[in-house]
């Protein structure tokens, strides 16, 4: 699954080091799902020429995008899904390597900040507000978790189908991880490499950091939200 919001420049770069072959060698007969959240560039028609399912969001964000996903992979007879964004920031050739992490019926999570940070793939600010929302997520929720911000994930089934989220933006993969703590699903951390990505960034480092810090909390008042 790969979340999009204007990622012409770096969408085939990412789908061309998906390692298809290694993937198949391992039983996995794979597929791509673009999930798309109102991409006005040539996005949608990079992926459709390269064969990518697309899912048109009902809802603004990546939250809203990934939970579509979620719903549509359940009603699959589909195994394992590996979400990654689609800026060039992370390796597909990890791809095998994170499908083999997951821990039965978990969630391997892709650690950054223990991994292989390439030169300028992470701005300080960046760097120290992800530390200071990890020890936040920790100290709130007691789950131990290396990089809660990471936007490279392998789940199983079993996993997808016990998540209970109802995030609408970038606050989304930390209420996967809360969700994992109050539902007992096994987490598990595997470094990976992350590099700069290619094009603008959309994350904003203050206002989109308060949303994450403000979800933990919600979170810790009320561990199962009403899912939208």
């Amino acid at each position: 699954m790969l979340p999009t919001l204007d990622e012409e420049r770096a969408l085939p770069q990412v789908y061309s080091r998906i390692p298809f072959f290694e993937l198949e060698k391992l039983g996995f007969n794979s597929r791509v799902v673009v999930v798309d959240g109102g991409s006005t560039d040539n996005t949608l028609k990079i992926a459709d020429e390269l064969g990518c399912q697309i899912i048109n969001q009902w809802g603004e964000g990546k939250g809203a995008g990934i939970r579509q996903a979620f719903k549509e992979f359940k009603k699959l007879d589909d195994d394992v899904l590996v979400m990654l964004d689609s800026d060039g920031t992370y390796s597909p050739e990890e791809i095998p390597r994170m499908i083999s992490s997951i821990p039965k019926g978990g969630i391997s999570i892709g650690d950054r900040l223990h991994g292989n940070l390439g030169k300028n793939a992470m701005t300080r600010t960046n760097w120290l507000g992800n530390h200071l929302l990890t020890w936040l997520a920790v100290a709130l929720h007691g789950e131990p978790v290396n990089d809660l911000c990471s936007g490279f994930w392998a789940f199983s089934k079993e996993a997808v189908s016990s998540l209970k989220l109802n995030s609408m933006r970038f606050e989304i993969e930390a209420e996967m991880y809360t969700s994992c703590a109050y539902q007992n699903i096994t987490m598990k951390h595997v470094p990976i490499s992350y590099s700069k990505r290619v094009g603008e960034a959309k994350l904003g480092s203050i206002k989109d950091g308060t949303s994450i810090a403000r979800k933990l909390i919600i979170r810790r008042i009320f561990p199962t939200p009403h899912e939208e």
